[in-house]
């Protein structure tokens, strides 16, 4: 049977409701959200003479909830409008209306008493064949079979969202022996392709896969910090970026999930796990039961592990809490030895031997840490996966981890670490030793470009499912690079498409990536049908080497920023009027430089999260490789005359000046960085396999180059008046600095053409000129290398 998803009933309309609502909204779902109807009438509802019956009443539970969430951030939706797309209701009145629906998802309270009476309604208006699923994080799945009808019974399963659901990968699959193999299969294709999601198979076991790991390791660390006398700062410190966990590392994650969730999730694997050799680490910890019995239970409650408060000067600081007293002192800072050995070290799976070398006290927290996780993923299978990659699959989409617990074990070596696992009494599974004896010496292989993992059932490697189709470029990197210097590498991606990847700091555009880009188009040009310029980074481009220009503009080598505005215009130029189509895929923070490159690309292939823009004004500077340029260009392409014109062109120096950056694909679209042609990737692992698909569509079709614009109309020195005199009032008002001013000037005399007597059609060519003429300028302003100074050292840009 095929299986489209155009409705869906989302029952329950809390944080987690709402929130799935939203994402659902996002990928064009039309969303029924229902909860109950209140059991009386609050204060203004009464002072307004409503009554029990009054729709405004019925529904103030859903809408109050689901208002909430719109307005919420980090934002559920990828714009405002998709808000549109989600009907409110209630139980009582609306349930009838999921017989409209192809999909219905419980997400009420945890309580199964309560989620079975919903699902008793659920069956009065419920179609034959339709899909029903639990948001359940915990209630065990086969228990809400109870009474249910066989239909039912065969289209039920558990779809585990986790929190934020538009931001959180892991969307765990969890069916019972009752669940048709089909509905299954329609679940892990759908939300992975459609959703965005990492779809993770499931056993119905306490917690799953990713809670039932994840808690162990949160209760694991806080054992080893109390076991080797850290503090929570240090701790924070050892178990963040360093590993390639999220920068809220232990502590700051637990305050902002909340302590009252770990607690209760982690009482009841205490409870129910009888037969687990780690049983006693979900026992909580008796730092975390005072935190109970105070209910500082993290952000809801304004403090946990750490505490938001205002010092004498009314400024916001952050304190930890200090274990031993249960007080909170400032923040300080953490220094080990063993972290000082991975500095120079970029790629974070290189970093795991030295830092379990280490002979500090960090070294002994790892050396816990990672040989206690090592031990308890090797006893979960075949209990919680039978296959050992559901397990890291699970772990990195739902806890943000880089690197799964089986990945990092194979990059210390299996064999090299048992002895002293063994010792430290981490011994792990024996089908450990068994795959060892048999002569296979890690848990994955990637041969051919395509990864494989250790199979139990068959005791060899074998393809891991569903990765046929993706580009994976780390997988590529033994016999498919064609060029490359220490910033950039060419892909032959096959089919004659080519890819060019930085990999520069922060991936920023240095001159190695323009000379990779340079030699991409070239080599694309003469042997292939055209180019993908991608990467798999954390993010695309956080744009040009500040650090680079800032040192030519202290040494006043104007020269030769001169020339390296010059060649960036040159190559975002040439990606625009190559011979060969060019197709950019920019993903997650895509700013300044790298915004510019997307802006001139023949197609865009965004993923749905790029949070893209044109960041110079916050460096002192305004965009110089083209970008100023483009998006006048593209005001004018839209706008015909008179005062609508001003307006559109007014929005756009605003979004430059302001420094404004997309949230999100679909916004960009809003602010004409991407344009309707352009295309948007929901699952950023197949973005590159989408990009590819998109230039061989575009040389299929005969791509003809385009020929450089020479009318683009400009508003001359009407346009600047207007934006002068916008520009003096923001001065005088103290909304804007003099440097502000000065930066604001000059990009309104780019974006109106110069000094021009009335409105004229100008070529690109001439805006580039103006732009590099402003960009130079500002270079040589003290101001603005303040502000570069203030970027490269705090990371924040200095109000000037």
């Amino acid at each position: 049977m095929k299986r489209t998803i155009n409705k869906a009933a989302v029952l329950g309309s809390g944080i987690m409701g709402s929130r799935i609502a939203c994402h659902l909204a996002n990928v064009g779902v039309q969303v029924l959200l229902l909860d109950i109807v209140p059991g009386e009438l609050n204060d203004q509802e009464q002072a307004k003479g409503l009554t029990r019956e009054d729709p405004r009443v019925r529904n103030r539970i859903v809408t109050e909830s689901f208002n909430t969430a719109v307005r919420s951030k980090p934002a559920p939706l990828y714009h405002q409008d998709n808000a549109d797309l989600v009907t409110l209701g209630n139980f009582d009145d609306d349930m009838k209306r999921v017989a409209d629906c192809d999909w219905i998802i419980e997400v009420v309270v945890e309580n199964l008493e309560i989620k079975q009476k919903v699902f008793d309604q659920v069956e009065e208006y419920r179609k034959a064949g339709t899909l029903i699923t639990s948001n359940t994080s915990g209630i065990p799945i086969h228990l809400m079979l109870e009474g249910r009808s066989d239909d039912f019974q065969q289209h039920f399963c558990g779809t585990h969202f986790f929190n934020p659901p538009r931001y959180l990968k892991l969307l765990e699959i969890i069916p019972t022996e009752k669940t048709k193999p089909e509905v299954v299969d329609f679940f892990m294709d759908y939300g992975e392709k459609y959703l965005g999601k990492t779809t993770v198979l499931c056993k119905d076991t306490p917690a799953f896969i990713a809670n039932r790991v994840g808690i162990y390791g949160i209760m694991k660390v806080i054992k080893t910090m109390e076991e080797l006398d850290l503090t929570i700062d240090e701790v924070d410190k050892l178990t963040g970026p360093v590993i390639g966990r999220p920068k809220s590392a232990t502590f700051r994650t637990s305050d902002v999930v909340g302590l009252d969730t770990m607690i209760k999730v982690s009482n009841n694997l205490h409870k129910s796990l009888e037969h687990d050799e780690s049983r006693e680490v979900f026992k909580l910890p008796e730092l975390v039961q005072k935190l109970e019995e105070k209910n500082w239970l993290g952000d809801k409650t304004r403090q946990g592990f750490y505490k938001k408060t205002k010092d004498e000067n009314g400024k916001t600081i952050i304190l930890t809490l200090d274990p031993g007293s249960m007080e909170y002192k400032p923040r300080a800072k953490a220094r080990f030895k063993t972290l000082e050995g991975t500095k120079n070290i970029e790629n974070v799976k290189d970093r795991f031997r030295v830092l379990l070398a280490g002979e500090d006290k960090a070294g002994a927290f790892y050396r816990h840490s990672f040989f206690g996780l090592f031990q308890y993923v090797s006893h979960r299978i075949p209990e919680i996966a039978d296959e050992l990659y559901r397990i890291d699959d699970a772990i990195c989409a739902g806890f943000g981890w880089e690197v799964g617990a089986f990945e990092t074990w194979d990059q210390v070596g299996i064999k090299s670490v048992l002895p002293e696992m063994e010792e430290m009494g981490y011994k792990p599974s024996q089908w450990v030793y068994d795959m060892l004896d048999a002569g296979h010496e890690s848990f994955y292989q990637v041969t051919n470009g395509q990864v494989k993992y250790y199979d139990l059932a068959s005791k060899s490697h074998v393809a891991k499912p569903g990765t046929d189709d993706l580009i994976v470029l780390d997988y590529m990197r033994a016999g498919s690079v064609v060029w490359g210097n220490k910033e950039s590498s060419i892909f032959d991606l096959g089919d004659g498409v080519l890819n060019v990847e930085f990999h520069s700091k922060m991936n920023t555009m240095g001159a190695g990536v323009v000379e990779g880009i340079n030699q991409a188009i070239s080599l694309a040009e003469k042997e292939f049908r055209g180019l993908v310029i991608g990467n798999q980074g954390a993010n695309f481009s956080a744009g040009a080497n500040l650090g680079l220009l800032f040192m030519y503009a202290i040494e006043q080598e104007y020269e030769e920023i001169d020339l390296m505005i010059r060649q960036f215009q040159n190559t975002v130029a040439r990606a625009r009027f190559s011979n060969i189509p060019v197709v950019v895929a920019p993903h997650g923070l895509t700013l300044g430089g790298g915004c510019e490159l997307t802006m001139h690309a023949d197609v865009v292939q965004a993923a749905a999260e790029t949070y893209i823009g044109l960041v110079e004004v916050g460096a002192g500077v305004i965009p110089g490789g083209g970008g100023t340029k483009e998006l006048t260009m593209r005001v004018s392409d839209r706008m015909q005359s008179g005062d609508v014109e001003y307006n559109a062109l007014q929005n756009t120096f605003m979004n430059i000046a302001t420094a404004k950056v997309a949230t999100s694909a679909e916004e960009a679209m809003d602010m004409e960085i991407l344009r309707p042609q352009d295309l948007i990737s929901i699952n950023k692992d197949r973005q590159l396999a989408d990009a590819k698909r998109t230039v061989i569509a575009l040389a299929e079709a005969g791509y003809t180059k385009p020929t450089p614009r020479s009318d683009i109309k400009v508003q001359g020195r009407g346009g600047m008046a207007l934006f002068l005199a916008g520009i003096n009032g923001m001065k005088m008002g103290g909304y804007i600095s003099d440097h502000d001013a000065k930066i604001a000037s000059k990009l309104a005399y780019i974006m109106c053409g110069g000094d021009l007597s009335y409105p004229t059609e100008v070529s690109e060519q001439y805006l580039l000129d103006l732009e590099r003429e402003a960009f130079l300028s500002l270079m040589g302003e003290k101001k603005t290398l303040e502000r570069i100074q203030s970027i490269l050292t705090t990371g924040k840009p200095l109000r000037n």
